[in-house]
Parts: C-alpha cells; sequence; structure tokens
C-alpha cells in the first residue's frame, strides 16, 4: 500500500497548487514548457504528455492551452484575428484538442482537467469526451473579501475518479472582483487571466488527495 499519493499539477508554473499539495505532506510535482516562477526544485521543465507513464496516483492538469477549445473564442474559427490565417486558428485547436485528449485519457487512476466551457468543434475531436462535472468559482473557496480568493473566474473540472469540490469558504460572491476578465491586453494579460487561487488550490489538495490516497490504497 503506498502511504504517500504521488501527485503530477500539469502545465503549472506558479506553483500554488503544487504547493498546497506538499504542505499535506503528498509527493507533488508541477510540470510545464516555461520554468516554475518559484524557482522550486520540484519542477519538470517538460510537456506533461512525457510523464503520463512515471506511475502517478494523481494528476490535475490546471492550466492547459485552450484558447481556440472555449466557447468565448470560437469566433476565430471563421473570422481569424487580425495577422492570422483561419488554417492556423484550426491547427491550434486540433493540437489543445490532441492535448486534453492525452491528458484525459492518461493511465493514472485519478484525473482532473481544468478548462473553459467548450465549443462542439473541440468536443468532437477529443477522445472519450464527456461534459465538465462541476463548475466553481474562486470566491466559493474565499474567506477575506480582499483577498486573492475573491475573484470571479467560471472554472471547470472534468473528473475521473475524484469527487466533486466541497466549497470550503465563506463568502456569498456579492463582492467578488472581475479584475481577471478586465485584465488589459498586453504582454501579461495571459498569465493574468491563467493564475490559479490558493483557496480554491488548498481544497483540491485536501479533498482530492484525500480521495487519491483511498484510491491507491484500495
Amino acid at each position: 500500500m503506498k502511504k504517500t499519493a504521488r501527485v503530477l499539477i500539469g502545465c503549472e508554473r506558479s506553483g500554488i497548487v503544487r504547493n498546497a499539495f506538499l504542505a499535506l505532506g503528498y509527493d507533488a510535482w508541477s510540470c510545464d514548457l516555461e520554468a516554475s516562477d518559484d524557482g522550486s526544485n520540484r519542477h519538470i521543465r517538460a510537456d506533461v504528455r512525457d510523464l503520463l507513464q512515471d506511475g502517478w496516483d494523481l494528476m490535475t492538469v490546471m492550466h492547459p492551452p485552450c484558447t481556440r477549445l472555449t466557447n468565448s473564442g470560437v469566433r476565430w474559427l471563421h473570422v481569424p484575428p487580425p495577422g492570422r490565417d483561419l488554417s492556423d486558428m484550426w491547427a491550434e485547436l486540433d493540437e489543445g484538442a490532441a492535448l486534453f485528449s492525452a491528458c484525459w485519457n492518461a493511465p493514472i487512476p485519478c484525473i482532473a482537467v481544468e478548462n473553459p466551457v467548450m465549443h462542439r468543434h473541440a468536443k468532437e475531436r477529443i477522445t472519450n469526451f464527456e461534459p465538465h462535472a462541476q463548475s466553481v468559482q474562486p470566491w466559493q473557496f474565499g474567506t477575506d473579501s480582499s483577498g486573492p480568493d475573491n475573484v470571479k473566474k467560471r472554472t471547470c473540472f472534468w473528473l475521473r475518479r475524484l469527487p466533486p469540490l466541497v466549497p470550503t469558504g465563506s463568502l456569498d460572491g456579492t463582492t467578488a472582483r472581475p479584475e481577471i476578465h478586465r485584465a488589459s491586453p498586453g504582454p501579461e494579460r495571459a498569465r493574468i487571466r491563467s493564475r490559479f487561487f490558493p483557496g480554491l488550490a488548498a481544497a483540491m489538495a485536501d479533498q482530492w488527495g484525500r480521495a487519491a490516497t483511498q484510491e491507491a490504497a484500495a
């Protein structure tokens, strides 16, 4: 029986989710094509698909490239943004769907993949596609109205052998900030819009970590 679940946090460079699992004693690692923001030696600089066979008990994929998969971006599949070719938009859609498919169908017992709501073209390209199991807001996991969790950002999870998260916060959403959706265009916009939230990460580590540990012991 494994005493400590091995956890892979895919497509994460901030370390927020990885550190939440580490804080509870899990053997947690993050990976991304870019270096870790916090310089942790618990970060693997690699394509998450290269690590799927390494004996993980739980994988969460938190920020997979999803621009072409989402409802908000479907318009670019018909009229590309200035300076871009329509064929590039569809190629990026295929690439995003292939990454999601590889993670969703990985040989790992417990899986959670985060992504916004998808359009039909994306769903058609994903192997064994299922509707998302849950959507949450960061403020549902916050306790401080001025804290980093009290923001609006619908977050959808596709779950395999993991329970939907139970909110742990005390906020009601009335004071939640829209700062992520209103992020100004520029080189930092993508990073701002993909940042994660400590309260939500802590709930994932607690609830999904326990579920993965029980699954590994079964």
